[in-house]
């Protein structure tokens, strides 16, 4: 054996008994310790800031974050969460109507409305998508975008129980889901 080959087969050996050490000594924390015993507004917070660090730049994990920010009354944080995504490589329609929807929620229609149009635009053949947000519109007192978007979504799926029942909603004032 060479030299240089032992040096590898040190090294080798090395990293392993420290990996096989770092794996034997890995603390796991216990996710009860947010929320067990703590005020609901501290358990949130805790939870929520565990949950933004472990989301790194996954962007539904970030929207579901910054909706829950958004929704709560810390909006500064939740729409910094949104634009993250927004602002970041490749949007899809499903961020754009999660991001819209969490506005639309919080009744930020005027945020809301462009998200919608950008994602029915992206795919216009998206059904679901199309009854969600017309189901918006109608909630909003836009009947007339509402129903032309009740059309498209029809016309690709005429058949489909949840679009009735998710328009017949929005006539009387229940949110999509």
């Amino acid at each position: 054996m060479t030299r240089t080959n032992a040096l590898y087969a040190i090294a080798a050996f090395a990293l392993g008994a420290t990996t096989v050490l770092v794996a034997k000594t890995k603390v796991t924390f216990d996710p009860k310790a947010y929320y067990a015993g703590n005020e609901p507004q501290a358990a949130s917070a805790a939870l929520l800031a565990e949950a933004e660090k472990l989301s790194g730049q996954d962007t539904w994990e970030r929207i579901a974050v910054g909706r829950v920010y958004y929704l709560s009354g810390d909006k500064t944080k939740g729409e910094a969460l949104f634009q993250s995504v927004l602002g970041g490589g490749k949007v899809g329609k499903g961020d754009l109507y999660r991001i819209a929807t969490a506005y639309a929620v919080a009744k930020d229609w005027d945020k809301a409305k462009p998200l919608f149009e950008r994602a029915i635009a992206m795919d216009p053949g998206d059904d679901t998508g199309i009854m969600k947000a017309a189901c918006w519109y109608n909630l909003n007192g836009d009947r007339k975008r509402a129903e032309e978007l009740f059309d498209s979504a029809f016309g690709k799926n005429p058949d489909d129980a949840r679009h009735y029942a998710l328009a017949a909603g929005s006539y009387v004032g229940v949110e999509p889901f």
